[in-house]
């Protein structure tokens, strides 16, 4: 391969990911630290381990290290989508996909690269195959059935021939990819007839891995030889056979194993079944007992169960038609090898040796070989030389004997090998002509070991030619590509093997030579070796000679050099077996021994270890050469390396002519360890396959390529507005022209550009730095944004912390100030509490020392009063001598003074008046204040005296008062003298009261002392009780404690009890809906089966008459998948193409009437009937013969002394119930009828004589009962008394009664006996006398009774007559009128009469219910006779008015002119209808043909009422019920199922047939149920509605019938909605981009997926939302039921949502963040368009949860343990398997998305494992959910309803 420098600029080398060799891993990873310049001899790189490296670059060739793709790119589909395509990119890519996402499957072009994953894998079930059919190759992910569809779908489109070739080591899986291939074309395409090809086909592999696959140390289920299956298919495409060639079986292995391997399966297998009945006769052990199958050493394999795999290979020989008796031949066959493996030789010398006599291998061996001991014996020790005049016979070495042996062993293998291949062709062999046919070729891979012999050198030699024809068909493919495109096209370089091949097989080539050597007497290995080096040695450089060894060669091949020894070529090449031993075996008695042995014309393949097959069906066989004599002994002595290169030549002939098809399987790792790879070893398969041989031709042209429309959307974020264009493809040219400069880089084809490589990578980068530079502008804007709305945020956020902080500062400031206000008006009163209590308790204090001190103090005071008292007095008495004394002396003195004084004032005074009088003025002024002060003076005068007055009163009083102190003084002062004398007698009192006092104090002393004893007892007895009190408070505490603990406890489980019930009811509840769900799904698969059946019947029989009858030309016949169900009860079905059938067909159509149904529901009822019947008499026999068997053993206790006369008893009785019983069934239907029939008013519910009759009846059968429960109490009286009476008493035996006549001895007795016997006669005799007389008054009232009977007899005659003249209505109600009054009276009458007499008045009502039922047969005869008489009637009018408008048309309009005008009798017009059709019987097919067959659905719903067919229908059979004809209710019933289905077989792919019918089934049903008098269905009816019910008629099991119409009507519709939405729902719901510019395009390889962009004709959502519109208008427009058009809306939600999970499961591009959200999105528009339909409660929007949790998937992030919580809780709706699967495709479209981290996806499943769902990967989508029809009456009124004309049913008329 180029080195990438040639390819790719050095400017792409800048901080780019590179790839440099490593002997460890192949290639590593590193990143360049410094960017590459041209000249730079050596490179800085990083490992990503992070070491440094200086890498140094090829100074000669200085190529630069392979660059890495882009993370974007890694993990594609298609390795051809990777930008450097280089095998360091391919490996890589490999490993993720396989490591990571678990995908085994990888596309590399044309080649689908299958890597064996060593562990079971649920990719391959039907489900997925079912995903996979009909779907382009590039729009699914990877997959074996991916390119088995591409093979059927180029087969079925180009007519041409097509073949898988599968190739790979031994152990990479070429076996199973073949096997999967195979079963995907057996389940798509099925079988032409019945006879099961496709399960014939898949029966061959185990048949062909028992006798050809091994053990080997690589693989435990080795292919040892190479196959080519060729599948069959006829011009339909469905398998009709197969054909089988095989190649190069490996017969070695029969004779040798090596270490740890197994010889083929099929010998452990005998060996494992060896103890099995018909094997004893091979007489075989364990496999350790055999030489063949112990030399490796390890016989069994782990996990495989030898006798399991031999019951499957049995099985399958049956399958294909092996017969018993050639399996056990197959079986003697192969044990009889074992046995020969251990057959011993003894020396006799060095040129001979013998077999030991009677040797048991070998007597074992000719015993199941049919051949002689003594004969075989010799021939095995012997062999025979002929020259040309003598033949000698020479014995042989035992090392000779032993090869001959071992030769004979592998030929014989060989033989049966290719006879059982043989037997298998035969039986996939098919008559029908083979139309085309794909080819499955599953050969061995390049193969190189330590030692390789001739079995390498022919596998190897086959590669060499497939791998030509790949190289061929690649570069082929290429070269069309660039013609189709229009591009130059220049000569690619790729490795063309054709010298090696020359080498192999041209003339003087190895087979050559070796052939040559082979025909040599004396050739030998060494001399072959010798030729081989003088012919090629030094001449072809493709050969060389190793240096150390002179017996091996080297070829130098396409994928490596291989070293071979010469050692055995020509021994293995001469195949070598003594003719001497054939011939023995063909003498065997053994009949099948022999035709192992046939000529070689005559046998399936030209050599015993080649087979070629038969003739391929489809393909021109070679001419045969003409045979010409001794050509057969030629032909014998063909070489195998002659005979594969023929073989080979063919099969590179057949696939040629085919297109091919690539699988090449590759082994990831040695140790067959799941899921581990191992680099070398890829690496090198990979270049053995060809995988990097394509990738190199790819990479050495134009390898990416896009559409212009994908390469526009893609970089449209490259292009200025300026350069997008309106034309994609210049816009395109434009762009590149700019981008990149080198044109040579790119090419312009017509439809696609083509890019070399790392170009696509090269527009990555400049796509990823546009969109890193816009995402870095973006996340500036943003991220300004979010922080100043952060800050902003923040900045609301401080102020609002600050607000609220303030104000809770405030806050609780102010509660501060509350407290401490409250605290100091606390402390205020607390303070003036305490100082108030202290002061009052001072001031007690105080009052108390005051009131001590005062008394004290008082009496000191007394005391000092009294002293100072008498002091006063005697002071008084002497101070008053005193004062009275000097007051004498004081006023003698002071008068005189005074005297004195005024004498002297007197003299002045005299003066001055003298003086003034002499002066008048002066006395004036005097006189003038005199006056005044003298009115002063008086004034105060008069007060003064006033003053004194009350002075005076004051004194008097108070002398008063004085007074009585005085007395009262005196008082008291007596009465003290009188207490002193008292006190005085009381102190002797005192005396004694003290001594009284101190022997109370003693005694009281001594009471203290007991009372303080008592005290100390009782506080003693107080704490122990009080203690007790606590304790037992505590004691109290702890129970209540415990009690409400308890409570709590049962309070708490009774809750959780009451929650587990009803968790417990809920899920039972739920358990039972989805029992029910599951029961009603399998009953509807049941009858869809039964319908698919039925189809199939019915087109086999019109094959049959086909092929009986031979059919006009143009007859084509309707296709299987177009058929429908006739009735379920019918076994006729009628063939479509009527005018095609020959006459003998319709004449046997016509002989063949259909089975009427309800005889056949009846049929069907009565047998069940019959059989619970016989099974109720075979219990009751059982039970009967259980009584017999416990009564014989009772009687065998006692005697039998039964008479004949209790016998006769009991047989009457018995017949006497079995009438009671049948009279009472008679009474219960009787009064049935009564009740049910709609009788005229006498017989209404509500009438007198109804309600009369009824209580006469209930009293009747009440009074049967009274009377039937004395008669059983007598008759069990009876019994007891007669078991307990003796023999002796019994009167009827003579023998005993004269034995008790002796013994009466006594005459007494005798007379006794006489006179009893006589009062007995007596007794009878009066008895007998009441009875006549009774009898008579009976007779006379028998006769009183005919006399009145006669009377009335009379009356009635005269009624009749007087009725007669009334008319026929009034008639009737008269009568009626007449009989009610008349039974009523008397019934009064005879009630009054008889009421003393209850037997006469029950005789009474016994007839009066006899008479009553003769008159209700009258009336319903008289009904009868007017119904009859009116149909009569009508028909005469019909034909009279038909013979008149006869008349009326042979008359000329003058007759008409001139004749006179007659007058007409109008009928009156009925005003009041019945809602019911009348229709005659003969017209029953034209009302079906019109009104169901050539109906169109269209018309009706545009312009009709919706459902009126099932209306018209139902009218018709209400008038079928009124007239009580069943025939005819019977028949129409059945035409109408029958013509139904017959409608939907013809037009079953029509949404509105099948619509339009579904709707008026449901509705026929609904009216079914609605008027079939059920109280149940009559809840919504109207009293008119209920009148219209059916009266005769029990229609239940036709609705049945009806509903499993319905339900098979509705699977077909289910069906047809689903062929129209599937093509649409991955286009709309996937590809398609909603919201365009989401989801970015990524690069594609060579097999191009569906383009999302919306073309032309590609679905869209709108699409899908056009087309649920036209489902719901229809179905409405139709008159469908709301609750099954919810049902269908949701049934198509879920198809919807299946259909896009299970694709969005299998494409690993879909599964990115931007789809989920396109899906969501999609999702979204599918709930609006719910909500506009108001179809939410639906269920549908449920359906479509697990697509919704996939999208969230995919959206969610998917790093951390919580985020794994979190998606393991959000995805409820999706499995285990599905969520895994998710995350292994989760896929970046941009580089800025992460992948999934395996340790994520390993999270994830650790939290799922314990969640129990189902381990399937894909949804149903076949799923359809079990529909129910809810009851829905119609409002509508029967009799409202009109029939339009358009429908052509004038024939019927309304009743």
């Amino acid at each position: 391969m180029n080195s990438t420098s040639e390819n790719i600029s050095g400017d792409l080398y800048h901080r780019k990911q590179v790839w440099i060799p490593d002997p460890e891993e192949v290639w590593r990873s590193a990143e360049l630290l410094r960017d590459y310049k041209p000249g730079d001899k050596t490179l800085l790189l990083r490992l990503e381990e992070g070491k440094d490296l200086e890498y140094r670059l090829d100074p000669k060739t200085k190529e630069l290290p392979h660059l890495r793709n882009p993370d974007i790119l890694v993990g594609e589909n298609d390795l051809t989508a990777l930008s450097y395509l280089h095998e360091p990119a391919v490996l890589h890519n490999l490993r993720v996909r396989f490591i990571d996402s678990k995908l085994i499957y990888t596309y590399c072009g044309i080649v689908l690269v299958a890597i064996n994953p060593y562990e079971q894998l649920p990719i391959y079930g039907e489900d997925i195959i079912n995903a996979y059919s009909g779907q382009n190759m590039g729009d699914m992910d990877p997959h074996i059935f991916a390119v088995a569809e591409e093979a059927y779908k180029q087969m079925a489109r180009d007519e041409r021939n097509q073949s898988i070739i599968v190739s790979g080591e031994s152990g990479a899986g070429k076996t199973v990819s073949a096997k999967y291939a195979m079963r995907y074309f057996a389940t798509v395409s099925g079988s032409a007839s019945e006879a099961n090809v496709e399960e014939k086909v898949l029966a061959s592999n185990p048949i062909m891995e028992s006798i050809g696959n091994a053990k080997t140390t690589r693989n435990d289920n080795s292919s040892r030889f190479g196959k080519y299956i060729e599948i069959g298919f006829d011009k339909r495409y469905r398998i009709i056979g197969a054909n089988m060639r095989t190649y190069l079986l490996e017969k070695s292995r029969v004779v040798f194993q090596a270490e740890e391997e197994r010889n083929y399966h099929i010998f452990y297998q005998l060996c494992a079944s060896a103890k099995l009945p018909e094997f004893k006769m091979l007489r075989l052990g364990t496999a350790d007992s055999f030489h063949y199958t112990k030399q490796g050493g390890s016989p069994v394999i782990e996990g495989v169960d030898d006798a399991k795999e031999m019951a499957h290979t049995r099985q399958a020989c049956t399958l294909l038609g092996i017969s018993e008796s050639y399996q056990m031949g197959i079986f003697r066959i192969l044990a009889g090898i074992l046995h020969l493996g251990n057959v011993g030789f003894t020396f006799r010398d060095s040129d001979s040796c013998t077999i030991p006599p009677k040797h048991e291998p070998l007597s074992i061996f000719c015993d199941l070989m049919g051949v002689e001991y003594e004969e075989m014996c010799h021939w095995l020790c012997h062999r025979k030389l002929a020259t040309a005049t003598e033949t000698y016979i020479k014995p042989i070495s035992k090392l000779q004997a032993t090869n001959a042996r071992d030769a004979l062993a592998k030929h014989i293998y060989a033989k049966l090998f290719n006879w059982i291949v043989d037997h298998v062709n035969q039986a996939l062999h098919s008559a029908v002509k083979q139309h085309s046919f794909i080819g499955v070729l599953d050969i061995y891979g390049f193969e190189t070991f330590e030692i390789n012999s001739f079995e390498q050198f022919c596998i190897n030699y086959a590669n060499e030619k497939l791998q030509q024809q790949f190289n061929m068909h690649v570069f082929k493919l290429e070269q069309e590509e660039y013609m189709k495109e229009q591009i130059p096209w220049t000569l690619i370089d790729f490795y063309d093997n054709q010298p090696c091949i020359n080498l192999i097989e041209s003339k003087l080539g190895i087979l050559d030579l070796l052939d040559e050597e082979c025909k040599m007497p004396k050739g030998t290995d060494d001399t072959w070796a010798q030729k081989l080096y003088n012919t090629h040695l030094n001449k072809c450089a493709l050969f060389e000679k190793p240096r150390l060894s002179n017996k091996a060669f080297i070829i130098q091949h396409f994928a490596d050099k291989v070293e071979y020894q010469c050692e055995g070529f020509l021994e293995k090449n001469k195949d070598t077996v003594f003719e001497e031993q054939i011939q023995v075996l063909k003498s065997s008695k053994f009949k099948m021994l022999p035709e192992l042995f046939q000529d070689d014309e005559k046998a399936i393949s030209p050599t015993s270890a080649v087979s070629l097959g038969r003739t391929p069906l489809s393909r021109t066989p070679a001419k045969p050469t003409k045979g010409r004599p001794g050509q057969m002994a030629k032909e014998h002595k063909k070489t195998v390396g002659h005979q594969f290169r023929n073989s080979l030549h063919l099969l590179m002939e057949t696939l040629n002519a085919t297109t091919p098809h690539y699988v090449r399987c590759i082994k990831p790792n040695d140790f067959k360890f799941p899921f581990t790879f191992d680099e070398k070893r890829a690496v090198q398969q990979l270049r053995a396959c060809g995988v990097l041989e394509t990738i190199r031709i790819s990479a050495a042209g134009f390898p990416s390529r896009w559409t212009y429309q994908e390469f526009f959307s893609r970089y449209r974020v490259l292009m200025k507005q300026k350069d997008v264009l309106g034309d994609r493809k210049q816009t395109c040219k434009k762009v590149l022209e700019k981008l990149i400069l080198d044109k040579d880089k790119y090419q312009f084809g017509k439809t696609k550009i083509f890019f070399r490589a790392g170009q696509v990578a090269y527009l990555e980068k400049l796509r990823a730095d546009k969109l890193r530079a816009a995402c870095i502008r973006i996340q500036k804007t943003i991220r300004g944004w979010l922080l100043r709305k952060k800050y902003l945020r923040m900045q609301r956020a401080a102020v609002t912390v600050q607000r609220y902080v303030r104000g809770y500062q405030a806050r609780c400031y102010a509660k501060f100030l509350r407290r401490t206000k409250a605290a100091t008006v606390v402390q205020k009163y607390w303070r003036m509490y305490v100082v108030r209590r202290r002061y009052k308790m001072r001031r007690a204090a105080t009052v108390v020392l005051q009131a001590y001190l005062r008394g004290y103090l008082a009496r000191n005071r007394y005391h000092k009063m009294l002293r100072e008292h008498k002091a006063i007095i005697i002071q008084k008495w002497v101070r008053g001598w005193l004062a009275r004394t000097r007051y004498r002396r004081c006023l003698h003195a002071i008068i005189y003074l005074q005297c004195c004084f005024r004498r002297m004032m007197a003299k002045r005074e005299l003066k001055k008046l003298k003086i003034e009088a002499r002066s008048v003025e002066r006395y004036k002024k005097l006189h003038i204040g005199m006056e005044n002060k003298i009115m002063q003076l008086q004034r105060k005068v008069d007060e003064q005296n006033k003053d004194y007055k009350c002075l005076m009163e004051k004194l008097t009083s108070l002398e008063g008062t004085y007074n009585s102190e005085t007395e009262k003084l005196r008082s008291d002062l007596e009465r003290l003298q009188l207490s002193e004398e008292e006190a005085k007698v009381a102190t002797g009192r005192v005396l004694s009261l003290q001594e009284e006092l101190a022997k109370l104090q003693k005694d009281l002393e001594q009471t203290r002392s007991e009372k303080k004893s008592i005290e100390e007892r009782a506080d003693k007895y107080k704490q122990e009780t009080e203690q007790l009190v606590s304790n037992l408070k505590e004691e109290n505490t702890l129970l209540k404690q415990e009690k409400e603990s308890l409570n709590h406890l049962i309070v708490e489980q009774a809750k959780e009890m009451t929650e587990t019930m009803e968790k417990k009811l809920v899920e039972e509840t739920k358990q039972l809906e989805l029992d029910l769900n599951d029961e009603r799904l399998r009953y509807q698969n049941l009858l869809n089966e039964f319908s698919r059946l039925e189809e199939r019947y019915d087109d086999l029989r019109e094959e049959m008459a086909l092929v009986v009858t031979v059919p006009k030309p143009g007859h084509k016949r309707t296709d299987s998948t177009h058929s429908s169900n006739e009735s379920e009860y019918t076994f006729s079905s009628e063939i479509a193409d009527t005018e095609d059938i020959p006459s003998r067909t319709e004449e046997l159509s016509e002989k063949r009437v259909p089975l009427d149904m309800s005889l056949f529901l009846k049929l069907q009822k009565r047998v069940t009937e019959l059989e619970q019947e016989k099974q109720v008499m075979q219990d009751e026999l059982d039970r009967k013969e259980e009584q017999v068997l416990r009564s014989k053993a009772k009687e065998e206790e006692r005697p039998h002394i039964r008479g004949a006369e209790l016998e006769y008893e009991s047989l009457k009785r018995q017949e006497l119930e079995s009438e009671n019983k049948k009279l009472k069934n008679e009474l219960n239907e009787l009064r049935k009828a009564l009740s049910e029939k709609n009788a005229p008013e006498v017989t209404a519910p509500g009438a007198p004589a109804y309600r009369v009759l009824m209580e006469q009846l209930t009293s009747v059968s009440e009074e049967l009962d009274v009377r039937k429960e004395e008669v059983l109490i007598l008759r069990s009286q009876l019994v007891s008394q007669k078991e307990a009476i003796q023999p002796k008493n019994t009167m009827t035996d003579s023998t005993i009664l004269l034995e008790d006549v002796q013994k009466m001895k006594d005459k007494g007795e005798i007379a006794q006996a006489y006179i009893g016997l006589k009062e007995t006669n007596r007794l009878l005799e009066s008895q007998l006398q009441s009875q006549k007389r009774s009898h008579e008054n009976e007779a006379e009232a028998l006769r009183g009774e005919i006399q009145s009977l006669k009377e009335e007899n009379n009356r009635q005659q005269q009624l009749l007559a007087q009725n007669l003249q009334l008319p026929p209505e009034a008639r009737i109600e008269a009568s009626l009128q007449h009989e009610i009054t008349r039974l009523t009276n008397e019934n009064l009458y005879f009630e009054e009469l008889y009421a003393d007499d209850p037997k006469k008045y029950q005789s009474y009502r016994i007839s009066l219910y006899r008479r009553m039922i003769d008159l209700m047969e009258q009336l319903e005869k008289q009904d009868k006779t007017v119904r009859k008489l009116k149909k009569q009637l009508k028909v005469f009018a019909k034909k009279i008015g038909e013979l008149e408008v006869g008349q009326m048309e042979n008359i000329s309009p003058g007759q008409i002119i001139d004749e006179p005008i007659r007058p007409v009798n109008i009928p009156r017009k009925e005003k009041d209808f019945q809602g019911m059709l009348e229709y005659k019987k003969e017209d029953e097919q034209k009302l079906v043909k019109n009104l169901i067959l050539e109906l169109k659905p269209r018309g009706v719903a545009v312009n009709l009422i919706p459902g009126l067919p099932a209306y018209i229908l139902f009218m018709c059979v209400r008038h079928a019920d009124y007239l009580n004809d069943d025939q005819k209710v019977r028949s129409l019933l059945t035409s109408t199922i029958n013509s139904i289905k017959k409608v939907l077989k013809k037009r079953g792919d029509d949404f509105e047939t099948v619509s339009f019918w579904l709707s008026n089934t449901c509705r026929f049903l609904h009216c079914l149920k609605q008027y079939s008098g059920e109280e149940g269905f009559m809840k919504h009816n109207t009293s008119r509605q209920n009148e219209h019910c059916l009266t005769n008629f029990d229609l239940a099991e036709y609705r049945q019938v009806l509903s499993d119409l319905a339900i098979q009507i509705y699977q077909q519709l289910v069906r047809v909605l689903e062929n129209i939405l599937q093509p649409m729902i991955v286009s709309g719901m996937l590809e398609h981009e909603t919201i365009q510019g989401v989801s970015g395009v990524k690069p594609t390889g060579l097999r191009k997926r569906t383009s999302s962009i919306a073309d032309e004709g590609t679905y869209t959502l709108d699409s899908i939302l056009r087309q649920l519109n036209s489902f719901h208008s229809v179905m409405c427009q139709h008159g469908m039921d709301p609750e099954l058009i919810k049902q269908v809306v949701r049934q198509m939600f879920y198809i919807i949502g299946a259909v896009t999970l299970n694709n969005l499961l299998l494409r690993k591009d879909m599964c990115s963040w931007s789809k989920g959200m396109q899906i969501r999105y999609n999702v979204s528009q599918l709930e609006e368009w719910l909500r506009d339909k108001n179809l939410m409660n639906s269920g549908a929007k449920e359906t479509l949860e697990p697509l919704i949790q996939a999208a969230q998937l995919l959206q969610v992030k998917k790093k951390t343990d919580d985020d794994a919580e979190a998606i393991c809780s959000m995805c409820s709706a999706l499995t285990t398997a599905q969520i895994v699967k998710v995350l292994n495709l989760y896929t970046p479209v941009n580089e800025f998305e992460e992948r999934v981290s395996v340790s994520f996806i390993r999270t994830i499943q650790m939290r799922l494992r314990d969640r129990k769902d189902s381990p399937q990967l894909l949804m149903d989508a076949k799923h359809i959910f079990p529909v129910t029809f809810p009851f829905n009456p119609s409002s509508l009124a029967l009799e409202t309803i009109q029939i339009p004309a358009s429908l052509g049913l004038s024939f019927i008329s309304r009743v």
